[in-house]
This record gives structure tokens, C-alpha cells and sequence, in this order.
């Protein structure tokens, strides 16, 4: 089959990516921008194009990092992919970003089978899933809030932990046992067009204004007193 051409965009973090797939290869654009993604998004896809002599309409689809993440982050990517692919005429792919993390790591380790994937949520929480390596990958627990204490039941049965929570909440490293830790492990707009090319995710691809991100939190801000019962709990 004939690989597709997708553009992907991903600002769930303080790293804005943006990411092409075309005739089988894959360029990826990611700089650290702290707050500034609304700034910098646009003029790299402006940029990735150009560089890859590619206009809007040659493309398949735009995929975009879903989340969860950054409320911020997620709405200028969600945005962007539904204004660029409504003007294009094309459908939009949101793939999770935890996922995207957890293809990351079946690519660099082949020995793994499973991964819990966890980056920090702030609000002393973090963002985590569990997925298994197959054919198409497997989302044995869907994305979820949990507190450091709570990593490592969830880490029972994986051969791997990777993500930023385990540099955010270094107090739960030693209930990680044996498990290989990857807390320096990110994943990028790269990670998600390799998934947004997979079968399962073109099959989900969508008409832009039904395109959603994937928040998982819907309380961002913690009372004082709420905030000492966190770190009673915790």
C-alpha cells in the first residue's frame, strides 16, 4: 500500500514539533518554546512545506497530539489542525500523546512488551496509561490522573515505565522495583504521524469540526485547602 502524506502538529508540552510524512520518510521540526506555541506553530508548517516543496492539498490528512497535556497546548494544536485541514479540505487525526510516548518506547526497546507511559500533570498528579506491544498497539488502560503514589500498582504488570513523572516525583522510584525507567523519554510530532499512518488510525480520521482533544483533567486549579489535602493524601 502506498504510504500516506500527513502533516502532524503536537504542543502538549513546552516542546512545539511538527512533523511530515511523505513517499515513506519522515521530517520532524521541534523546538522548546516554553508558552510561546501560538507564535511558532504556524511558521513551522509554514517552514516544514516549504522546505519539502509540499502544498496543503497534496496531503492525506493532518494528525495532531490529542493528549492529554497542556490545556493551552492542546486547543492551538487541536485549532490549527482544524483550520489547516478545513481550508485544505482534508480530515483531521488526533492521536493520544501517551500513546505516541508508549510507540516511542516499543521502537527503541523490541524487547518490551508492555509500558506504563506517565508525564507530569502538575498539581502534584500525573497523566498515565498502560499499553501493550502488537500488530496495532494495545491501550490496556486508557489515560488517566494519578498520584505518585498510585504509579506503582499501576506499573505491576509492565516492563517498562517511561515519561516525566518519574523525574517530577522522584519519592516513588524505589516501588518501581526492577522495571527498566525511562523518565527522560519524550515523545514528539514524529511519534504521532508514524501513528497517524497506521491503518487503525487513518480508519479514525474525522471531518475537522469533529476533531476533540483529550483533556482527561476537568479541574485545573486546586484550592488551598484542597492542595494541603494532596499533599496529606500523597
Amino acid at each position: 500500500m502506498t504510504s500516506p502524506s500527513l502533516l502532524a502538529l503536537d504542543t502538549a508540552t513546552e516542546t512545539c514539533s511538527v512533523a511530515l510524512l511523505k513517499d515513506g520518510a519522515i521530517v520532524v521540526r521541534s523546538e522548546m518554546v516554553g508558552q510561546r506555541h501560538s507564535e511558532r506553530a504556524l511558521p513551522m508548517v509554514d517552514a516544514i512545506l516549504r522546505d519539502t516543496d509540499t502544498a496543503l492539498g497534496e496531503l492525506d490528512a493532518i494528525a495532531f497530539g490529542a493528549g492529554p497535556g497542556s490545556f493551552t497546548g492542546l486547543r492551538i494544536a487541536c485549532g490549527l489542525a482544524q483550520g489547516l485541514a478545513w481550508g485544505a479540505g482534508k480530515r483531521v487525526i488526533a492521536v493520544g500523546n501517551l500513546m505516541a510516548l508508549a510507540a516511542r518506547v516499543f521502537e527503541q526497546a523490541p524487547d518490551c512488551r508492555s509500558v506504563l507511559c506517565a508525564i507530569d500533570a502538575r498539581m502534584h498528579e500525573s497523566y498515565c496509561a498502560v499499553y501493550r506491544r502488537g500488530p496495532e498497539i494495545l491501550e490496556v488502560r486508557a489515560p488517566q490522573l494519578a498520584r505518585p503514589g498510585e504509579l506503582a500498582a499501576l506499573a505491576a504488570d509492565v516492563d517498562i515505565v517511561a515519561g516525566d513523572a518519574l523525574a517530577a516525583f522522584p519519592e516513588m522510584l524505589p516501588d518501581m522495583g526492577e522495571r527498566l525507567l525511562l523518565p527522560a523519554l519524550r515523545a514528539d510530532a514524529g511519534d504521532i504521524v508514524r501513528l497517524a499512518a497506521t491503518q487503525a488510525m487513518l480508519a479514525c480520521a474525522v471531518a475537522p469540526h469533529e476533531a476533540m482533544p483529550v483533556y482527561v483533567r476537568d479541574h485545573v486549579a486546586l484550592t488551598t485547602e484542597e492542595r494541603r489535602l494532596r499533599a496529606v493524601a500523597s
